[in-house]
């Protein structure tokens, strides 16, 4: 049980770390530090999407429409962060 505790933990990680690379990229995109029609980041934006929609789409179906702010990434956060503290509580 503690293994599978831990691999889950492990996996929450990597999905935070996903998550934080793609926020991080959308606002340098967004400021135009990044350009998408550069190969490269193209390749790294589109694979990011393709990671995270099927965690973003149900969110975005209950939230609200927000003048533009998506607040979606957010809630995965607290999210992750919620189901770090149930595993570790229940672990011991």
């Amino acid at each position: 049980m503690h293994s599978l505790a831990q691999i889950l933990l492990m996996l929450l990680d990597f999905v935070w770390f996903i998550l934080i690379a793609h926020i991080i990229m959308s606002w340098l995109i967004s400021f135009n530090v990044l350009n998408t029609h550069q190969p490269l980041v193209a390749q790294l934006w589109y694979a990011l999407q393709r990671l995270l929609e099927p965690i973003y789409a149900p969110i975005r179906r209950m939230l609200p429409p927000m003048a533009g702010l998506d607040f979606t990434p957010l809630i995965v956060i607290f999210a992750i962060h919620a189901l770090r503290i149930v595993i570790t509580n229940n672990l011991y």
